[in-house]
């Protein structure tokens, strides 16, 4: 198996929204940005399917020297020889790789966050320098798309947040704010414990109002010149949007079940926003 067929192999099999942006770009693009989510797959997973802190921490340093060997040249495992050739030609920097990995130890460090501040901090690490470097892949031709890609980035992870209330909080992972959970009068053994309540459809309910909110001022700061060429992400949010009207009109019913789209969904909702550009 070639490094470019298991970087595929990990994208498809994720069932992410994301593989289903990637189908409709030219062959360069599309294989430097499967490597850069079989990437971000291979670090997430050290950490969410290792039990062990100790050894997850010592695979994530083994990911950081990776890098390093990436970077002078001498990969060895087949994400970062896939993601190699593409380093230079779309400008994407090792520093945000090493990024992706603090956010992913904070993971390990952290399963509170007092207030949104912080909670951004770790989804600019998480997911907004994703955010850049796959607008970088996509193409840019002015600096405000890497702001849009960023802020783009906060309301993917806001979105996920939302999603995965139920099921990080089974692994013990409280990622919405505690002064939010005060303010809404939602207790953290409330959700430890999957107890649904009409606090907590409040709770919800905003964060799905101000992960909105994040979507619309990502793409306020898109440029013309560049939306044709971020049409991947667009796909993305046309996804994930849907996504936060099912979780609404579900009833937020995020505590004891995880709510997807289908396949075919998925990929109409791309395919619909890639036509109409």
């Amino acid at each position: 198996m070639s490094p470019d067929e298991y970087c595929q192999q990990k994208a498809a099999q994720s069932g992410s929204s994301f593989y289903y942006s990637f189908l409709f770009l030219p062959q360069q693009r599309r294989r430097a940005i499967t490597a850069l989510y079989a990437f971000c797959r291979e670090v997430d997973d050290t950490v969410d399917e290792c039990t062990d802190t100790a050894i997850a921490r010592s695979k994530l340093l083994w990911w950081r020297k990776e890098i390093a060997a990436m970077l002078d040249g001498s990969p060895t495992h087949p994400v970062t020889k896939a993601l190699h050739p593409h380093m230079l030609p779309f400008a994407l920097e090792g520093k945000y790789l090493q990024a992706i990995i603090d956010g992913m130890e904070m993971d390990l460090d952290q399963t509170r966050y007092l207030d949104y501040a912080g909670l951004q901090h770790y989804c600019w690490r998480v997911a907004g320098v994703v955010g850049i470097l796959s607008a970088r892949i996509f193409g840019t031709t002015r600096p405000e798309t890497l702001q849009y890609a960023e802020k783009l980035g906060l309301a993917f992870q806001l979105t996920n947040i939302i999603r995965d209330v139920g099921e990080d909080a089974r692994i013990g992972r409280i990622y919405l704010p505690v002064n939010e959970l005060q303010q809404f009068k939602v207790t953290a053994a409330d959700l430890l414990n999957a107890r649904h309540s009409d606090n907590f459809e409040a709770l919800m309910r905003f964060q799905v109002q101000r992960a909105q909110a994040a979507y619309d001022e990502a793409f306020a700061l898109l440029p013309d010149a560049d939306r044709r060429a971020q049409r991947p992400g667009l796909m993305m949010a046309a996804i994930y949007r849907t996504l936060l009207t099912e979780i609404e009109r579900d009833g937020f019913q995020v505590l004891h079940q995880r709510i997807s789209l289908t396949p075919i969904r998925k990929l109409w909702l791309a395919w619909k926003t890639y036509i109409r550009g």
